[in-house]
């Protein structure tokens, strides 16, 4: 089906009887550009152009920055296995090439160096960080003043933001909370975070809604619809796209609390492309989701604003929004405004969230958070779609033999570990969101290895940290039982190397 040009423009439209600000979205089912720009090493002319604009940075410095952040994402989750509870976090440095990566001990520190990256000793791990902040979330209803907090890696301190220069207020809450207050930090931000779903834009999907429309963006596209922010719609609410045909229906939507996450299937009319409209003619292709880490270049696509690029401040944060507290959001220093909500968030070609809201605008500069797109995946069973070709194939697991002891379990992984020393993160290099329950796994190692099997949990940062490992010789059966939250399994060769199967479940 052709679709017409997008044209960005304020919108109003009258339905009902009353006048309702739309929010529009960053892309939706357009045709391929005739001029789509090649990609040089998988970066985009315009992401490049965006890049050099709002960082300061040359074609060079751009190419080498993105891909030192694809290198530190790698070599963050390596450490975070194997350095276990003295893991302290992860972040780039102001000059986006050097990983320093925090630890509690002088033996992860010597690891941390052996990776490439510098170790900076610190007093507290990511996980007494991680369970300073869950004090927080446990009493958000009582954050009066308050518009949330992250854990702030480079500093090793809790940061509480409040909307007044009372600090001690914001301090008082948080030792109430059981937080020493040699472990916060108090920053003073007036602004308050909100949802940017209203106002302007170009390419809408309208949401229908009891005597109107509104509008949102659409952030990355999945097999068989598209992801956006959870706010842009309740379950069961309709959709219709730029060009006034039907669309779809929101068949997933969380907002507030663990996420702002949506996802929106479409019907047969529209088909899923791996492309991000820069709303300057180009289409900027999509063609995997590995997660980057803390400081790392990052820009954003929306529909009111266009493209723009930053920097990632923090990971998990906790947002107070009028609505309601949203956990598990990425922090920015990139500039958005109503209208952006739902777009997507790329760094270089790899997705990485959906726009959820923020402070400021891009004409005096904001911070804006995004949902990352891993746990909307994770949590729906979706699949992104790339510039590899489409969709990927749903992986099928081929009957397990007789003699695999893990096949009872319903979830199954395959895969091939081809050097010993090596890592591979499950399910499929990604995450799984789940309740609180009993996690149980069994991995089917290749005779004469020693493969270990990790289980990390995602904390309040982003970053992942181990909570189980069966180590030793043959195949390997694990157990945890834990509360809600990201979680992933990482299979570590030891020693040796071959073909292995992985089973989980949790109940």
């Amino acid at each position: 089906m052709q679709r017409r040009p997008i044209a960005v423009a304020a919108a109003v439209v009258v339905a009902g009887g009353a006048a309702v600000a739309f929010t529009l979205p960053s892309l939706a089912g357009t045709n391929e550009s005739a001029d789509t720009a090649v990609t040089t090493d998988g970066v985009s002319p315009e992401l490049l152009k965006a890049l050099k604009r709002d960082l300061g940075l040359s074609g060079d410095q751009a190419r080498t920055r993105l891909a030192r952040s694809e290198w530190a994402g790698g070599v963050s989750a390596t450490l975070a296995a194997q350095t276990g509870e003295d893991f302290g976090g992860a972040w780039l440095a102001d000059d986006g090439t050097t990983l320093k990566v925090a630890v509690t001990g002088k033996d992860a520190a010597e690891a941390v160096k052996a990776a490439g990256a510098v170790p900076v000793l610190v007093k507290r791990s990511e996980a007494q960080l991680d369970e300073a902040k869950t004090k927080l979330d446990a009493v958000v209803s009582e954050a009066a003043g308050l518009t949330g907090w992250y854990v702030d890696v480079p500093t090793n301190k809790l940061v509480v933001v409040a909307r007044t220069a009372d600090q001690a207020d914001a301090l008082e809450f948080a030792t109430d909370a059981g937080v020493p207050a040699s472990a916060l930090t108090v920053k003073v931000n007036k602004a308050q975070p909100k949802p940017l779903f209203d106002v302007r834009g170009g390419d809408p999907y309208f949401i229908n809604l009891d005597g109107g429309q509104a509008r949102c963006s659409i952030g990355f596209s999945v097999d068989g619809g598209f992801v956006t922010a959870g706010h842009c719609g309740a379950v069961g609410t309709t959709t219709t796209g730029f060009n006034d045909e039907a669309q779809g229906t929101v068949e997933a939507s969380v907002f507030p609390g663990e996420a702002d996450m949506g996802f929106v299937a479409v019907n047969g009319d529209w088909t899923p492309r791996a492309v991000v409209n820069d709303f300057e003619g180009n289409e900027l292709p999509v063609a995997g989701n590995t997660e980057a880490p803390v400081g790392a270049a990052i820009c954003r696509s929306g529909s009111t604003t266009g493209t723009f690029c930053g920097t990632i401040l923090a990971k998990n944060q906790t947002v107070r929004y009028p609505e309601g507290a949203v956990t598990g959001l990425t922090r920015t220093d990139v500039c958005a405004e109503g209208g952006d909500s739902g777009g997507p968030w790329l760094s270089g070609d790899q997705a990485q969230g959906v726009t959820s809201g923020g402070s400021g605008d891009c004409t005096v500069g904001g911070e804006t958070f995004f949902q990352p797109v891993n746990e909307i995946l994770a949590t729906n069973n979706l699949t992104l779609v790339t510039s590899g070709g489409g969709a990927a194939a749903e992986e099928t697991t081929p009957p397990a033999a007789e003699t695999n002891a893990c096949a009872a379990l319903p979830v199954q992984r395959e895969g091939d570990i081809a050097r010993a020393g090596a890592t591979q993160v499950q399910p499929n290099g990604g995450a799984y969101r789940a309740r609180a329950g009993t996690h149980t796994a069994c991995l089917d190692a290749p005779d004469g290895t020693d493969f270990d099997l990790v289980l990390q949990r995602q904390n309040n940062r982003g970053s992942f940290r181990t909570v189980a490992r069966a180590e030793g010789d043959g195949d390997k059966t694990l157990s945890f039982t834990g509360r809600s939250g990201t979680y992933r399994y990482v299979v570590v060769s030891a020693s040796g190397t071959g073909s292995y199967q992985l089973g989980f479940n949790v109940s």
